[in-house]
């Protein structure tokens, strides 16, 4: 179905198991222009191998390019749009693509240049599992993008560009008819908050399932596209290195298994899920770079103490080959992280998004790592210090701040968002409330906080702190308290590719701290001190796109 005139007919749709609901009535797709085989197995139509699980699906895979050129599911082809397969990145080249049958098992192996990328069927099931080994850069990203075509299905969640038709950013970032803006980027999401993306008509669901993400990069809190919609089709993302704010460089090795699952409507298995989904069957079949459970180790600690218990916490493991991640049990901080490639980590304790911990552990294979009571010094929290006044909270997110919720799933020029325009006072109750997620030079520059001091205060020197979560175009704050000014500090090191315009303010979390001398207060304690925030850079365009920074916390220490 091309995307011009007919609307789709809308219906439910899922991601992470939560529904946008709306009236589920059925829509069938073109039929496929082959036969299904009667039992599982594959043949060769000489441009393609053709694999029936025996279940409900049949798939096809290019002998040219390893391309995915089809999937029907139950007589309905939903595979491609615009003449385009579901592939790695934007597609292979000609690569050596060969087929084997093990037992209930079906491997499809692509070899392109140091690539290699692997499709395998299990009999009876209506999915297909996909490991991608990257070796190298030749290869600029790992994505692999499920193709759909138009009409299936409906997504209008944030993620979807479905009747946007004004383009406000670069090509990716579009606005509806009533402002709302739209983007493939703006998914919500984290890595650590989903274990699969899709669709669903009530009747049938598409979805991919992630992979564990040990060989990706940028930790549990990395947000990147996960779906898109257009008037041409949709697309499914497994996003393993996109370039595009990532705080990591990328790892190489072997990627998955992650699943591209069909069902009858509801939501995919929970065996699929990573930390649950089990291989034992691949062990043999010579994928290249795959370890077996018995390769792999365990870290287990009995405890985190000195938590904030406020807050989620999260316990990573991370080096140059591998990141792993585990959630801290509420009650006492108990967290178990399996399946881990052997070898020495860093692990970092996070509340919320910042880092509290750090310390080193190694990972030996078929052992676990057990650890004792791990206690956060209270100095490793800034929450601990003594504040005069505190605007916002020290979690490692803009979480409470202005239009923050908003901006991981719209463009900060969405009219839902508040005036990114205003100042703050100390002691009216709404600081956090009244102070912007995001601050841009080219935007609301200038932003001034008004205090007051005691005498006592007013007479001494004093640290203000300011914590920022990710800068764009190397935006970083400048500070003025009356009529001192502080120094333009350096640059922190962050990703240099957009970010607060695309859905995520996760990049590098930075304290600044300046030291205003008690010269800069005003002696009289009945008037308000003012405080002025300047964004400083010399990068960066205009607007949303001129040098910005993202804000954890603000403090002026006792």
């Amino acid at each position: 179905m091309s995307g011009s005139a007919r609307r789709p007919v809308r219906r439910r749709t899922f991601v992470l198991g939560s529904a946008a609901t709306a009236a589920g009535v059925a829509l069938s797709g073109p039929l496929a222009g082959t036969a299904q085989a009667a039992s599982f197995g594959y043949t060769d139509d000489g441009s393609n191998y053709v694999i029936d699980t025996g279940a409900n699906l049949v798939f096809k895979v290019s002998k040219t390019n390893g391309d995915l050129t089809s999937l029907v599911y139950r007589g309905t082809e939903y595979q491609g749009y615009d003449g385009k397969n579901s592939h790695v990145e934007s597609g292979l080249g000609t690569s050596t693509v060969t087929i084997a049958q093990s037992g209930s098992t079906i491997l499809v192996s692509v070899t392109y240049g140091t690539l290699r990328h692997y499709y395998a069927a299990r009999s009876g099931e209506n999915n297909v599992y996909v490991w991608t080994n990257k070796a190298d850069t030749s290869v600029s990203a790992t994505r692999y993008i499920v193709r759909v075509k138009a009409g299936l299905f409906l997504n209008d969640e944030p993620d979807s560009y479905t009747y946007a038709p004004t383009t406000i950013e670069a090509a990716d970032v579009f606005a509806k008819s009533d402002g709302q803006t739209r983007s493939k980027h703006y998914s919500k999401l984290r890595a650590i908050d989903y274990n699969y993306v899709g669709w669903t008509t009530g009747s049938v669901g598409l979805y991919v399932v992630r992979s564990n993400h040990e060989k990706a990069s940028g930790g549990p809190f990395y947000r990147s596209l996960l779906r898109h919609q257009s008037a041409a089709g949709g697309g499914l993302y497994e996003i393993l290195y996109y370039g595009e704010n990532q705080t990591e460089a990328q790892r190489f090795g072997l990627k998955g298994p992650y699943v591209i699952a069909f069902t009858d409507g509801g939501t995919p298995s929970a065996a699929l899920f990573p930390g649950t989904l089990t291989t034992s069957w691949a062990d043999s079949l010579g994928i290249s770079g795959y370890v077996a459970a018995g390769g792999r180790g365990r870290v287990a600690g009995v405890g985190i103490s000195g938590r904030d218990t406020a807050y989620a916490y999260t316990v990573g493991l991370a080096n140059s080959a591998a990141q792993y991640w585990g959630s801290a049990r509420a009650s006492d901080g108990y967290f178990s992280v399996s399946g881990v490639l052997p070898g020495t980590y860093t692990l970092t304790v996070f509340k919320g998004e910042l880092a509290v911990y750090t310390s080193s552990v190694t990972v030996t294979a078929g052992a676990t790592t057990t650890l004792n009571t791990i206690a956060i010094p209270s100095s490793n929290d800034p929450a601990n210090a003594s504040a005069i006044w505190r605007i916002g909270t020290w979690d490692g997110t803009p979480n409470g701040f202005k239009n923050a919720a908003l901006m991981t799933y719209a463009h900060p020029s969405d009219p839902r968002a508040a005036a990114w325009t205003g100042n703050v006072v100390i002691g009216s109750g709404s600081e956090a409330a009244s102070f912007p997620a995001y601050i841009w030079q080219g935007v609301n520059s200038g932003l001034l906080v008004y205090f007051k001091l005691t005498a006592a205060q007013a007479a001494a020197a004093h640290t203000l702190r300011i914590g920022v979560t990710t800068a764009y175009a190397n935006g970083r704050p400048r500070v003025t308290v009356n009529s001192w000014v502080s120094a333009i500090p350096s640059p922190p090191t962050q990703p240099s590719t957009r970010s607060l315009t695309v859905g995520s303010y996760r990049g590098n979390n930075y304290t600044f701290a300046y030291s205003v001398p008690a010269s800069a207060w005003l002696a009289d304690t009945s008037q308000y001190n003012v405080l002025k925030i300047d964004v400083v850079s010399g990068s960066g365009t205009t607007a949303y796109l001129s040098a910005g920074t993202s804000f954890d916390a603000l403090d002026l220490l006792s």
